[in-house]
């Protein structure tokens, strides 16, 4: 007959991953508010370093630098995202013969989907995994340690700093994302379909709605800060020596992928709503 101390064993053996897991989720929520919060200080005594990380996460630097770093890598990324989504909706819209709706496929499609999903993919897989490596060598080889050892705040220098180094370089980063994908749509109906530009302009304008591009710039702020938030964690955090290094940015790039999308499910939900708030009209 088990014994009350054998089931309290049993219950604790069963539940143990499960409080791991709550644990991570604390020390997840712990290290992001002292990342928010110390945006002040990295403000008001790292504007230096901030500086210089705008510049690095903006222009690239190294062999990155050549092609013009993040701003270079996001623009392609969403031209020919946008190209894609000309193709796809003048082909799939000439079938029931509305190819003139291409304009409104354009509008709608880029500003609300594809845009912010394919610019925080781009920031996820340039800052944000470069960040993840620049932090974690950092911490493999005992620099976070020295800093503290000189009494400089590692999370404000290091962390913080990043955070508000993104998030200032996301919105002129977006304008170009966002403008990108508007040229290639119009290049790829016009110019390679044929169809003619007062047409298209007149159904792009038509739907495009300004208040959608603002909701993606905030969407677009919301990915960059999450992409920031979680990539300086797991580069803060690593350990293992450069396999560790390795491990923390597949780590991260991973969990930033699915906020990412979740971050464009849950505003898209907010204030789009279940019917998308649209209505096919002239």
């Amino acid at each position: 007959m088990a014994t009350l101390s054998d089931t309290r064993r049993r219950l604790a053996r069963r539940f143990r991953p499960v409080g791991k897991r709550l644990g991570a989720v604390g020390e997840h929520a712990e290290f992001y508010g002292k990342a928010i919060a110390g945006t002040p200080r990295a403000l008001g005594h790292f504007r230096a370093e901030t500086v210089r990380l705008i510049a690095e996460i903006s222009m690239g630097t190294g062999a990155l630098a050549v092609i013009g770093g993040t701003v270079v890598i996001v623009g392609f990324l969403t031209f020919f995202a946008g190209g894609t989504i000309a193709v796809q909706g003048y082909n799939s819209l000439g079938n029931i013969g509305v190819e003139a709706l291409t304009g409104f496929f354009a509008a709608f499609i880029n500003v609300r989907i594809a845009a912010p999903v394919i610019a925080g993919v781009g920031l996820a897989a340039t800052i944000g995994a470069g960040s993840t490596a620049q932090l974690g060598a950092m911490r493999v080889s005992e620099e976070i340690d020295a800093l503290d050892s000189m009494a400089i705040p590692p999370i404000p220098f290091l962390v913080s700093t990043r955070l508000m180094a993104g998030v200032l370089a996301i919105v002129p980063l977006y304008s170009l994302a966002v403008i990108a994908s508007f040229v290639a749509s119009r290049f790829a109906t016009v110019v390679l379909f044929g169809q003619s530009p007062g047409v298209y302009d007149h159904y792009f304008r038509t739907f495009l709605v300004p208040t959608d591009i603002l909701w993606s710039f905030v969407q677009a702020l919301a990915m960059g800060i999450a992409v920031m938030l979680i990539h300086t964690y797991y580069g803060y955090h690593a350990s293992g020596g450069p396999v560790g290094v390795g491990v923390a940015v597949g780590n991260a790039v991973r969990t930033s992928l699915i906020v990412v999308v979740s971050v464009t499910l849950l505003i898209s939900l907010a204030v789009y709503g279940l019917s998308g708030n649209f209505h096919l009209s002239d």
